[in-house]
């Protein structure tokens, strides 16, 4: 948070956006975050760890739930855009988004059955870094947020603070 440190301007706001999955050992509080089974509560749950860790008022933590590519599963189809050869493969990861409720956010962490391990699985050439983004924003910000409550609620805070500055 050298950010934090380097910038003193009470107006300055910090966010993060760190993937749920795979968190490091010494994350705050994550031993106990263990415990919570419903997705909701424990993210919040650790995004309140890592505010009262940091300390600073301007800081607003965020967990992505589960991982980036939730992002990416909130509209699958827009994989087809790169990986248009995997016309079933992605017609998978449209069942699988419905199979959870069409809420990406609920797909879990496993170490196997994480976001991006399903894409994979499906599309081997999928490219976070390159692709990713790209295709997770294609449709705008407003069709994440109807999929992806967690994802929706940081957003709308950030959007708060921006008309209320």
């Amino acid at each position: 948070m050298t950010w934090l440190k380097e910038d003193d301007n009470p107006e300055a706001r910090f966010t993060t956006m760190f993937d749920l999955y795979a968190l490091p050992t010494d994350f705050p509080k994550l031993s106990h975050a263990d415990k919570i089974t419903e997705p909701y509560k424990k993210v919040v749950f650790l995004e309140n760890a890592m505010r009262e860790d940091i300390r600073d008022h301007r800081f607003i933590p965020y967990l992505q739930l589960h991982e980036f590519e939730s992002l990416v599963l909130a509209n699958p189809h827009m994989l087809e855009l790169e990986y248009f050869e995997h016309e079933s493969a992605i017609s998978e990861l449209e069942k699988l988004l419905a199979d959870h409720q069409n809420n990406p956010e609920l797909i879990d962490d496993g170490r196997e059955t994480a976001p991006s391990k399903r894409i994979l699985k499906r599309v081997p050439e999928y490219n976070k870094v390159s692709v990713g983004a790209v295709l997770a924003g294609i449709e705008g910000i407003e069709s994440l947020k109807k999929k992806c409550r967690h994802f929706c609620d940081w957003i709308d805070g950030l959007e708060k603070l921006a008309k209320s500055g």
